[in-house]
């Protein structure tokens, strides 16, 4: 009998769970350890945060569904992770030794990475649903006394694609409250060019997204480091090709959203045996989704660490899409139950992207297979479709998290709609 540990309930550890316990024997045991008892779909973040869903619309209860697929469930939390002797220390205190690790815990928010930045300080975020409630509070203040928004990213950050649909759907939402025309609204990013993604563009990324940018009168600085904010006031150095400075900006708002960049979380960003982490915490694997020093532990999801295509003037990470973090859970799966079984691991996952973004009234569909370059696939689409299928998506996965299963009807209409349904079979 082997004990299996899976740390993180999000958009990996979940699915992880349940296709373990469905490809495994019984009389394994599988556990997974979140540091909430609640899952809650991060995608929808954006639209709580204009109070287009609420909190109960995107969050589940986690307990009965997990446990009732014969899997034990703790929300205690990991404070400390001992690979050379194969325990995890709990939020409590308490240890539990394993046979297998799976770590997919998602990142932590570097908030502290620049003066100012974050919801406790004087810029929204919705990397979280608690960070999308406090951005609605704030955002029906707003709307009451209007002015210069600015949204994007900070320098390192890797997940552009929620600060693009923000930006979209601010613009959607004042428009539909006809006070559109008395905010000025600002686009800084990191990235060397618009629609760049950490991917270095995925089709016509560049020249689409700034159209929507130039029709929407949305202003944009590339190459831009967020150096400091105030109350209501936000510095930026806008950098030349070379990562010199180039230009300082001192940025007004009254409402500000600005994604952080990631690191680990705390019980793997310090875990003491080397090899298995880098030094921002995020979790070396092979092409099997295992550690190359600690051959029994894999990881999953945005914790894992990727090198990015090429280096960019301001530093920017890789994202991962929920496609390709489901390529990495089912290799994984695969995997685990080969070595179960006595044999070697075999599966790699395809890590090819698919993004849909939300614009508030239309929508952007990027894919790339693979995720870097060169790629087999590469294009971008618009069209009011996208915005069906990231909602069909939404309660596909909200369903499985409940029961525990696919919904085909949900899964078909997302890769209908697609019209890339070939993808899922790679």
């Amino acid at each position: 009998m082997a004990k299996i540990i899976i740390i993180g309930a999000g958009l990996g550890g979940i699915p992880m769970a349940y296709e373990l316990r469905d490809e495994i024997a019984d009389e394994h045991d599988i556990t997974l350890i979140s540091n909430s008892p609640q899952f809650h779909f991060v995608p929808s973040n954006p639209w709580i945060a204009v109070n287009w869903r609420q909190r109960q619309d995107i969050v589940v209860d986690l307990e009965e569904p997990i446990t009732s697929k014969g899997i034990a469930f703790s929300s205690k939390g990991v404070s400390k992770i001992d690979p050379e002797n194969n325990i995890v220390t709990l939020g409590d205190g308490g240890q539990l030794d394993y046979d297998y690790l799976v770590i997919a815990t998602g990142p932590k928010f570097a908030l502290d990475d620049i003066e100012g930045l974050g919801p406790e300080q004087f810029t929204q975020s919705i990397c979280h649903v608690d960070h999308a409630e406090m951005a609605q509070v704030k955002w029906e203040e707003f709307v009451e006394n209007p002015g210069p928004i600015v949204v994007g990213a900070a320098p390192g950050a890797s997940c552009f694609g929620p600060a693009y649909e923000f930006a979209f759907i601010l613009d959607a939402d004042l428009r539909k409250r006809k006070i559109r025309d008395r905010v000025p609204i600002t686009y800084v990013t990191p990235e060397p060019y618009i629609g760049h993604m950490g991917l270095n563009g995925v089709g016509d990324s560049k020249t689409m997204l700034e159209s929507e940018f130039r029709s929407r009168h949305i202003e944009w600085i590339t190459n831009a480091k967020v150096t400091s904010v105030d109350e209501s006031m936000m510095h930026v150095m806008e950098c030349d090709d070379e990562g010199q400075d180039k230009k300082a900006h001192q940025l007004p708002f009254h409402y500000s959203m600005i994604l952080p960049a990631f690191t680990g979380v705390d019980a793997v960003l310090n875990i003491e045996a080397e090899g298995v982490t880098n030094s921002r915490g995020f979790t070396l694997a092979d092409k099997y989704q295992r550690n190359p020093t600690f051959q029994n532990i894999y990881s999953v999801g945005v914790c894992v660490a990727i090198a990015p295509d090429k280096p960019t003037p301001v530093p920017t990470g890789v994202p991962k899409t929920g496609y390709m973090i489901e390529s990495m859970v089912a290799a994984t799966v695969k995997n685990i139950a080969a070595e179960l079984k006595g044999q070697k691991p075999y599966a790699e996952a395809t890590w090819n992207a698919i993004c849909l973004a939300d614009l508030g009234d239309t929508g952007i569909a990027m894919v790339a297979v693979p995720q870097i370059p060169p790629r087999n696939v590469s294009w971008t689409k618009k069209g009011k479709w996208v915005r069906y299928a990231k909602i069909a998506f939404e309660k596909y996965f909200l369903h499985k998290v409940k029961s525990g299963s696919t919904n085909p009807i949900y899964e078909s209409k997302v890769m209908s709609l697609l019209g890339i349904e070939k993808l899922k079979k790679k």
